[in-house]
């Protein structure tokens, strides 16, 4: 009895490791990295970066408005400091 249960374990034990080695070769038969890309993927990905592109000058444009903004009151506070001292 005791060498039946252990030939049962050992076999289940085998149809289980099996069973998982069989799951893992169909999980990775399909990786959908390598499938064909389409045209729609291909259109998708330019628009996108066209997208990108556009933010990307967008917030440049901004990031330069603000800089300038900036310079413009430091130029004018300093103006203005001078006019002040020049009062004293």
């Amino acid at each position: 009895m005791k060498k039946m249960n252990r030939t049962m374990g050992a076999l289940l034990a085998a149809a289980l490791i099996a069973g998982s080695m069989t799951t893992l070769a169909v999980a990775q038969t399909h990786d959908p990295a390598t499938d064909p890309t389409t045209h729609a993927d291909s259109k998708a990905v330019k628009e996108q970066a066209k997208a990108d592109k556009k933010s990307e000058i967008a917030q440049a444009k901004a990031d330069k408005k603000k800089a300038d903004a900036q310079a413009d009151a430091d130029k004018a506070n300093a103006k203005a400091r001078v006019k002040d001292a020049k009062h004293e």
